[in-house]
């Protein structure tokens, strides 16, 4: 595997570039070992200092895995569904993301993930689902902390039954976010109880559609019931975003 030589100025960025088109294009596989620091250096033309930083940055990232003094050099590692969690967790928190693009983002996991369930759930999946709905039933009674987590757990089993992992971890991460609105609505509704009972009729209109297989009428379940709960927290001159998704 052979790199080209980099500019001094923030070279260790442009190392890191290079090595990370390797693995994404496959030039680099997983178990797979770099060069040791003295040949890293000579490709890429640079001191050590900037050689240790590119992998102490890929490291942090769980690109690679390099332990000081390894004549192997550093292993490249496969990707990892809790690094793409934690990347995905940040960039929700990052302040150029504004809750337009988190709600947004939700209506077109979910949909997704509502219309994929329904067309592939299996038994198991529909019992996961009415344990959870029977949770929420619980949760309305105890407290509306215990209702919000336990609709956050409704929602995980419905990714969960799309089969497809990213959308799982890209849906909890958002969720997570969401979980502080979802218990803010509650604490702060005139009539708690009339709330959580019509977040239950809802959750119960979704898992008939699910059970019935009509992805279509659960995704627009769930898109509609995100913008009607979330869309007042919004800016209005932003709502313009949601309202394609309806």
């Amino acid at each position: 595997m052979k790199f080209e030589p980099v500019a001094p100025i923030r070279a260790y960025e442009r190392i890191v570039e290079q090595i990370e088109e390797a693995v994404v294009s496959g030039r680099l596989k997983p178990g797979e070992r770099l060069p040791g620091e003295r040949e890293l250096m000579t490709q890429f033309g640079v001191g050590r200092s900037t050689v240790r930083e590119a992998l102490r940055v890929l490291q942090a990232a769980e690109l690679i895995r390099s332990r000081p003094g390894d004549p192997r050099g550093p292993e490249v590692l496969a990707a990892s569904p809790a690094a793409l969690h934690r990347s995905m967790h940040r960039l929700a928190r990052a302040e150029h993301v504004g809750l337009a693009e988190l709600l947004q983002f939700r209506m077109v996991l979910d949909g997704s993930a509502h219309l994929l369930a329904a067309q592939l759930r299996t038994d198991a999946d529909l019992s996961a689902l009415d344990t959870a709905l029977a949770a929420m039933r619980t949760g309305a009674e105890d407290g509306f902390a215990q209702f919000s987590h336990a609709d956050v757990a409704f929602h995980e089993t419905i990714a969960r039954a799309s089969r497809n992992p990213l959308l799982v971890v890209s849906a909890e991460v958002v969720r997570g976010v969401a979980l502080e609105l979802i218990e803010d609505k509650l604490s702060h509704s005139h009539d708690r109880t009339a709330l959580m009972q019509s977040w239950l009729a809802h959750h119960a209109e979704v898992l008939e559609a699910v059970r019935a297989a009509d992805g279509e009428l659960a995704a627009r379940l769930a898109r509609r019931a995100l913008y009607d709960n979330y869309a007042e927290y919004v800016p209005e001159e932003q709502r313009a975003l949601l309202t394609p998704l309806l």
